[in-house]
């Protein structure tokens, strides 16, 4: 199983030749391409965000059919959620003082509750997590 970091799924809403690459080596797999519930919520934060500062009605038309064009492509993907399993991966992880971002900790936890690979670009930072597999598959 392969699991979205929120890095790889902003890169495939943009027409970029990574994004391309990305999607092209995806698409065969298509049916193990998953993401977390945190990252939905990074992705839906950000999205809102921009919304609520919108100068203009041309500019808030824009930012809600991206908001509405990126909830469309996140059915594309199993939604994994926060669980029991993850909660006490990230309480023993917090005792071991990994450092890194809170909601960063939480992707990986939920991807080593579903021994899964993660894709990221910030494999500096997931390379911290005991036992985590990352890849970045936008270089």
């Amino acid at each position: 199983m392969l699991i979205l970091d929120t890095d790889h799924l902003t890169a495939l809403d943009r027409a970029s030749a990574p994004s391309g690459a990305l999607l092209g080596h995806l698409e065969p797999r298509r049916f193990e391409v998953c993401t977390t519930i945190v990252s939905v919520a990074e992705q839906l934060s950000g999205l809102l965000t921009l919304i609520g500062t919108a100068k203009s009605d041309k500019a808030r038309i824009e930012r809600y059919e991206r908001l509405s064009s990126r909830l469309d492509r996140m059915g594309d993907y199993t939604i994994l959620p926060w669980t029991a399993e993850a909660q006490n991966l990230f309480n023993a992880l917090r005792r071991q003082r990994i450092r890194i971002g809170t909601m960063d900790l939480r992707i990986a936890c939920i991807v080593l509750a579903n021994d899964a690979t993660l894709l990221s670009r910030n494999v500096r930072d997931f390379q911290r997590v005991p036992g985590l597999r990352v890849e970045d598959w936008l270089e």
